[in-house]
């Protein structure tokens, strides 16, 4: 490539850097085509997976049992919702007053208090573990997550991909990251597009409001801003600005790279090509990407922390075409309040996650997105029935892990709200009534996004995998 007077050798090496993602101005006009086209389309069916990481204490939000006895009820009070028949904590007050926006499912149980492998269950959608099963990292032959699943059998309408995940990765104690967050078998190409937003802060709960399970002291920090770009580096130093620069180079070199499109790939575009494209060619969905630019009182609303802009992030990708979302609100342990159980939901859970939830709904039902998008709530598991103290540990006494039951809220997607499916027994133990499995939370997820019950999935040696393992839970629509 010989350029021109006018281009120096570094802007050359700058285009090249394009040209190893394949891109040409052909790429460049087709996805800035379809970024212009999605307002014009129909609005596709779209999903966003809250997860609660940790465990949240059903008992202490969802499914109150105030007539229980002490040992088990708990310090909260509970308050009636908009729907009578419905009663939640006293601190989820927004959420109360919109309860004839989303339905309850207070019998979603599986068989491990396990954390590693309550997540494979529940994020994957199935009760079953891989072979072999690393209980330290991600392994290839992990099953699939649901979002990898979907993002393999839906198509987003703009240049974003189909399967998004933020604001980091799900890590344990130890900064391990769990399993069932990747397409494992399916192979990398299908894992979920990671958006790492989230500020590198070593605490737990909704940044920068957070605490520390060591001394279980609140912190108040000011270390790191809570929040980092959304937009993706392409490489080391390689900024949204100075890929904008980039685009106008390339249309100069366009001429002198096509007799590289004789080599077999150059033109075959992958997924993280396609994000690359995005952000050369829509200014809109970089936009979208900057949840910094949000008016105040929209930021005021969700809240000016983590979890509250986690999901405006979340709302915006799925209005720029992303099908499915799984944003986690807190890092892998946030919800797992083994001690100080009711103070940390009182003080730094609860309240963050009731007041960024309530906006979303608003806003989705506002816009008339809330009929396309189905919002899911859930943990890997919810925690025991019986208070205990682990003075050891902690000063004030919490609930341990429990698979046998939890609580999951949905909303929009055509889901009624002002429902509650199924039922525990009188202190949160055991469901009684229409138990559920996360295989039949999958398949709701799936029958939302239109993916048909007869599809599958394969694994990197071509194998198929039933895509539905159950039906989707009945009583909801």
């Amino acid at each position: 490539m010989t350029p021109s007077r006018n281009t120096s050798r570094r802007q050359a090496l700058q285009v090249g850097s394009l040209g190893l993602l394949g891109l040409s101005l052909a790429d460049v006009t087709e996805f800035a085509s379809q970024a212009q086209s999605q307002d014009s389309q129909t609005r596709s069916p779209a999903v966003l997976l809250v997860y609660l990481p940790g465990g949240l204490s059903h008992i202490d939000s969802f499914d109150p049992k105030p007539d229980g006895p002490s040992d088990t009820r708990g310090e909260f009070q509970t308050i009636t919702t908009k729907t009578p028949e419905i009663q939640v904590c006293e601190y989820l007050p927004r959420l109360a007053v919109r309860s004839d926006r989303w339905s309850l499912v207070r019998s979603l149980g599986h068989p491990t208090n396990d954390h590693t492998e309550a997540h494979h269950y529940v994020l994957c959608g199935k009760v079953e573990l891989p072979t072999p099963f690393s209980r330290v990292q991600p392994i290839a032959t992990d099953f699939p997550s649901m979002t990898a699943i979907a993002g393999s059998k839906v198509h987003s309408g703009s240049p974003l991909p189909a399967a998004a995940m933020l604001p980091r990765r799900l890590i344990n104690v130890a900064k391990q990251v769990r399993g069932g967050q990747t397409a494992g078998r399916m192979g990398q190409r299908h894992d979920p597009w990671l958006l790492s937003t989230a500020a590198p802060c070593n605490q737990y709960g909704s940044c920068p409001d957070c605490f520390m399970f060591s001394n279980m002291e609140t912190q108040d920090h000011t270390l790191f801003p809570m929040w980092q770009s959304a937009h993706p580096q392409l490489l080391s130093g390689v900024t949204i600005d100075r890929l904008d620069r980039r685009r106008d180079l390339l249309l100069e070199f366009e001429s002198e790279r096509r007799h590289l499109d004789r080599f077999a790939g150059v033109q075959s575009l992958n997924r993280h090509r396609t994000n690359a494209i995005s952000l050369l060619t829509s200014r809109k969905v970089r936009n979208a990407l900057d949840v910094g630019n949000a008016d105040p009182r929209v930021r005021d609303r969700y809240g000016r922390d983590l979890f509250g802009m986690t999901l405006l992030l979340s709302k915006r990708l799925i209005e720029n075409g992303v099908r499915m979302v799984q944003a986690h609100l807190g890092r892998g342990v946030s919800w797992d309040t083994h001690g100080d159980n009711f103070p940390l939901l009182k003080n730094k859970l609860l309240p963050p996650f009731d007041r960024a939830l309530s906006a979303l709904l608003d806003d989705l039902d506002q816009s008339g997105m809330l009929e396309t998008t189905l919002v899911v709530v859930c943990s890997e598991f919810g925690r025991t029935p019986k208070i205990f103290r682990l003075e050891q540990h902690y000063k004030l006494p919490g609930r341990d892990h429990w698979g046998a039951a939890q609580s999951v809220l949905l909303a929009g997607g055509g889901v009624r709200g002002g429902r509650v499916v199924g039922k525990t027994d009188r202190i949160g133990a055991y469901p009684t009534d229409q138990p559920v499995t996360p295989q039949h939370l999958a398949a709701t997820i799936y029958e939302t996004l239109g993916i048909p019950r007869n599809a599958h999935w394969r694994d990197v040696d071509d194998r198929p995998y039933r895509v539905f393992e159950a039906d989707p839970i009945p009583g909801l629509t």
